[in-house]
């Protein structure tokens, strides 16, 4: 069934320079997670959830609407994410991608 609000709001993150997946996959990838996802399992269910919208392509102000908190709190939230993964400041990475590489990548 075609949602024509969520293909508006998948069209403007994808404007606004972030990224817009089908949540039916995300859905698919995400239930696959086995019961020990290692440096994953160190995330708070916050953070996990957090990492799942990140997934989704949110932005941090998108995640904060859709969780309700500020984005001071998401900021937060990313940086504990970023550090409990052993994710350094790099100018060569991008943290926010590398982490939702491992978050897709915990069954292997």
């Amino acid at each position: 069934m075609f949602d024509a609000e969520q293909f508006v709001d998948a069209v403007r993150r994808v404007a606004a320079g972030g990224t817009a997946m089908d949540p039916q996959v995300i859905q698919q990838l995400l239930s696959r997670r086995s019961a020990d996802d290692r440096p994953l399992a160190r995330l708070t269910p916050r953070e996990r959830e957090v990492l799942e919208l990140m997934a989704q392509g949110r932005s941090n102000a998108g995640i904060a609407a859709q969780l309700v908190v500020t984005e001071r709190a998401i900021a937060k939230h990313t940086s504990n994410i970023f550090a409990k993964l052993g994710l350094e400041v790099s100018d060569d990475d991008n943290r926010r991608v590398l982490a939702v590489l491992a978050y897709l990548d915990r069954d292997r």
